[in-house]
């Protein structure tokens, strides 16, 4: 009989959803054994092509954003978002993204203002997964299972027990855990063990993709090369993005309503058409990687002790890149709080928030992608007459078109709204005071303490970010030196709770935080904040851990 093995959190997948979950919770002392079917070092398909500034702010958090930074294009090879005729046609309008060498020092382009220590990251997911892979494998605590699939689950009150095979043994392997987490992907098992289903639009648009190998497609286009090249013409539009700067490219065929197969257009001639290149044009297919859209979220996350992530719990239109990037931002939310549980300090309820929480942010984020798609198809509905004719009829034609493709994509590709306004308005870990957070768009938003957003982030007057001065778990921010919060910091000790106080020096700070204490939580969203310590320190220490009693509103100083 095959002996289970051991871990506190067992992980089904290993793509960057489930290695950053492993790597943070290992960080936060927590054993963590992740099932991956794949082999060890076998790259994921051509995929994700943008690591968004909230996802980087956490890699950064992980040790690991300055490997991410250096892999992918090469370092001065522009991140911009060109639009043009064809790939190797007129350029009608682009969007400028500085190259990764000026990522931090060029604040010239539309996502330049941000405010962060991390600006975006172009880089293909085949580049980004072996560096979270490595980091991960580094990380004392964590174990990666390659080649093992991960059959089914049974789960009682002290914990579960996963049943699943060695796929290159046959050999049976089984996990005993206090939780698992699903980040399986979009064919999810955790998530039909778990009795949840999907509902939404379940087909969007349909997209004939195929990664390819091209030498000297980059010469042909005589013209500043970009990460994305957006082709606009009568015949057939679709999106070129750039994988290694050099000679790999990743071409999106959007098929049109009519076209229900994947097989409807000739690929050869859509390529050709979309680069704008005649019969002698050599290229070499690496992959075909054909997708249909979808909006489709799942009707819940968890199931006792059993929770899913990432594609697993929703699916969408890869818009501003925020499939996997919305996977990241639920596995840095659920990680904390299965830590804070696990580490004997966060009540049974802490693990209520994680639904609470991440199941509305997902529903409005996968309907800003849709929308946005819906507007993009269209644009290439609606090709301008005489795009392409010379003269003045076609400048002007390519002059207006250009402008609408900058003003509609800036949104998508600079998408600061999604990054950093997203908040979290019925939580049960939150001391809400009353103040509503402020709206927010793709593309725009307001920083604000009110409890639920992000933590808003300045540089201190030492020269470093917030986010690095502050601690790992609870921060307690505090802008006047002279208030007295030794009630919350002996009550956070009392139940055990780890939190840092930190005085906040930043010239930045006075126009974003107007109370003398504001409380961070370990994912970095507001959890309180008031001019004094409440009236019951220990009460709003409890609402923070997840054995609140009554309105949390009322905590509130």
């Amino acid at each position: 009989m095959t002996l289970p093995l051991q871990a506190q959190v067992l992980i089904v997948g290993a793509g960057p959803v489930g290695l950053t979950l492993a790597t943070d919770l290992a960080q936060r002392g927590i054993t963590v054994v992740v099932a991956e079917t794949r082999h060890r070092g076998e790259p994921p398909s051509v995929k994700c092509n943008h690591t968004s500034a909230r996802s980087m702010e956490i890699f950064r958090r992980l040790g690991v954003a300055k490997a991410l930074r250096e892999a992918g294009l090469p370092a001065d090879y522009p991140n911009d978002v060109a639009y043009r005729t064809t790939f190797t046609g007129e350029e009608l309008s682009r969007i400028h993204i500085p190259a990764r060498r000026d990522r931090y020092t060029d604040k010239s382009g539309p996502d330049g203002w941000w405010p962060t220590p991390e600006p975006p990251h172009r880089i293909n997911q085949i580049y980004l997964e072996p560096v979270l892979f490595a980091h991960a494998e580094a990380t004392k605590g964590v174990s990666i299972l390659s080649r093992t699939r991960i059959d089914g689950f049974t789960q009682d009150l002290d914990g579960v027990h996963a049943q699943g095979v060695d796929l290159d043994s046959g050999e049976e392997v089984q996990v005993r855990c206090d939780y698992l987490v699903g980040c399986d992907g979009g064919r999810s098992g955790v998530r039909k063990g778990i009795g949840a289903s999907l509902s939404g639009t379940d087909v969007v648009g349909r997209v004939q993709s195929t990664y390819f190998r091209a030498p000297d497609l980059l010469s042909r286009a005589n013209r500043s090369p970009a990460w994305a090249t957006f082709s606009l013409n009568p015949r057939r539009s679709g999106n070129v993005y750039a994988i290694d700067g050099r000679e790999t490219f990743l071409l999106h065929n959007y098929l049109r309503p009519d076209e229900t197969d994947f097989d409807a257009v000739d690929r050869d001639w859509a390529i050709r058409t979309i680069l704008g290149v005649g019969p002698d044009f050599r290229y070499e297919i690496l992959s075909k990687e054909d997708w249909i859209g979808r909006r489709l979220v799942a009707d819940k996350f968890r199931d006792r002790r059993v929770f899913i992530c990432g594609d697993a719990s929703h699916l969408w239109i890869p818009m501003a890149g925020y499939g996997m990037n919305a996977g990241i931002a639920d596995a840095m939310n659920l990680s904390w709080q299965l830590a804070a549980r696990l580490n004997g300090w966060g009540a049974e309820g802490v693990l209520s928030a994680y639904e609470a929480e991440r199941l509305p942010i997902t529903a409005q984020v996968s309907k800003f992608a849709m929308n946005h798609a819906l507007a993009l198809q269209k644009e290439r509905e609606g090709v301008p007459p005489g795009i392409e004719a010379p003269g003045a009829a076609g400048e002007k034609a390519r002059a207006e078109a250009g402008r609408s493709l900058y003003d509609l994509n800036v949104k998508q590709y600079c998408c600061g709204g999604l990054n950093f306004g997203s908040f979290y308005d019925a939580s049960p870990l939150i001391a809400y005071d009353g103040e509503v957070a402020p709206a927010y768009t793709m593309d725009q938003f307001t920083p604000s303490t009110v409890p639920g957003c992000r933590t808003p982030h300045v540089w201190l007057e030492d020269g470093r970010s917030l986010y690095d001065a502050m601690g790992p778990e609870f921060t307690l921010l505090r802008f006047d030196p002279q208030a007295d919060a030794r009630p919350l910091q002996e009550a956070a000790a009392r139940r055990g709770v780890p939190l840092e106080m930190l005085d906040v020096r930043s010239p930045e700070a006075a126009g974003l935080y107007r109370h003398a204490f504001v409380l961070s939580r370990p994912d970095q969203h507001v959890a309180w904040r008031g001019d004094r310590m409440p009236d019951d320190p220990l009460a709003l220490v409890d609402l923070i851990r997840g054995q609140g009693k009554g309105a949390p509103g009322k905590l509130a100083a």
